[in-house]
C-alpha cells in the first residue's frame, strides 16, 4: 500500500484519459477485496487503521476514474493545474450553452409532452459531450491551457445533462 501512488498507478493503469471501465471495475473488486477492512478484523489498530485509509483511497481513485469528467478534472491536476471557480470562456460557445439551456427550458414548459424532444436533447447533448471528451483526450499531452478550456466546456455540458435527466425524471414522475 503506497499512499504516494496516484489513481491510475493504484489500479495498474496508463496515465490516459480513454478507460476500460469493464477493467477499471474488475480490478476494483480485486483492490476491495485486498484491503477490506474486514479482512483486518483480527489486525492490529494501526493495521486496522491502514486498511480502512487504503479502502478509501481506492474507492476515491475508482469513483474519479470511471467518471469521464472527474477524470479528465484529476489528469488537469496531475499535470498541476487546478480548476478555477469563473473561468474565461470562448463567448460563441457560452451564447450556445444559454440556447441549450433555453431549449431545456422550453421542454420543461411543455410537460409530458416533450418527453420525445428530451430524448433528442439528451442526444445531441451527449453527443457534444462525446466531442469534447475527444477533444480532452488529444488536447491532454499537447496542450494542457487547450485542455483546460474543454474541461469548463465539459463541466457546462455535464451540468446541462444531469439537468436534462433530472427533468426526465420528473416528467416521468420517478
Amino acid at each position: 500500500m503506497d499512499f504516494k501512488q496516484n489513481y491510475f498507478e493504484i489500479f495498474q493503469m496508463l496515465a490516459s484519459y480513454q478507460v476500460d471501465t469493464d477493467s477499471l471495475a474488475d480490478r476494483y473488486r480485486e483492490l476491495q477485496l485486498s484491503v477490506h477492512p474486514d479482512k483486518f478484523a483480527d489486525a492490529s489498530d494501526q493495521e486496522k487503521r491502514l486498511a480502512v485509509q487504503w479502502a478509501t483511497q481506492v474507492n476515491a481513485a475508482y469513483v474519479t476514474l470511471n467518471e469521464p469528467l472527474k477524470r479528465a478534472i484529476y489528469m488537469l491536476e496531475m499535470s498541476n493545474t487546478n480548476i478555477e471557480h469563473n473561468p474565461t470562456l470562448d463567448p460563441m460557445f457560452l451564447m450556445e450553452q444559454i440556447e441549450l439551456r433555453e431549449a431545456l427550458e422550453e421542454i420543461e414548459a411543455s410537460g409530458e409532452a416533450g418527453l420525445a424532444q428530451l430524448d433528442q436533447y439528451k442526444s445531441d447533448v451527449s453527443n457534444v459531450f462525446e466531442g469534447l471528451q475527444r477533444d480532452f483526450e488529444a488536447q491532454i499531452n499537447d496542450s494542457i491551457v487547450e485542455a483546460e478550456q474543454t474541461v469548463y466546456k465539459m463541466q457546462f455540458v455535464h451540468k446541462l445533462l444531469a439537468e436534462a435527466n433530472q427533468l426526465e425524471e420528473r416528467l416521468l414522475d420517478y
